[in-house]
């Protein structure tokens, strides 16, 4: 057996589980999952998820952390900034974005954004 047989999924830590569930369900739109008083699992497409969980290590990860894969890039884009999303603009090497924080390769689009705590995730079509 071999860990790539196996599905993975990513563990979020944040500071205040209560501003966290307000972004990931009210900005985001995961619906929750299995949980507790501090920590709930948010299921994805294709078995995939997050898990939030509060820790005082919340937000330390200076690297992305997880990215949703979207069908529609342009209308997810759009429809997380009117949420009220900020997307991250970057200008590092290969990594450039536009004042709108997209990444166009011509092949596919990536766009970073943060998490109350600072976690960085991506969406990528």
């Amino acid at each position: 057996m071999s860990l790539k047989e196996c599905k993975v999924g990513t563990a979020v830590p944040v500071s205040d589980f209560g501003r966290a569930k307000e972004f990931y369900e009210g900005i985001l739109g995961l619906e929750p999952g299995e949980g507790g008083e501090d920590m709930t699992s948010y299921e994805c497409a294709g078995g995939t998820g997050l898990f939030v969980y509060v820790s005082e290590h919340a937000g330390t990860n200076k690297a992305t952390l997880a990215g949703f894969e979207v069908s529609d890039f342009d209308a997810m884009h759009e429809q997380l900034k009117q949420r009220g999303v900020t997307f991250e603009r970057y200008d590092e090497g290969d990594l450039k974005t536009d004042d709108e924080g997209v990444l166009d390769s011509g092949e596919f689009k990536v766009a970073f954004f943060k998490d109350p705590d600072g976690n960085i995730f991506s969406i990528n079509g």
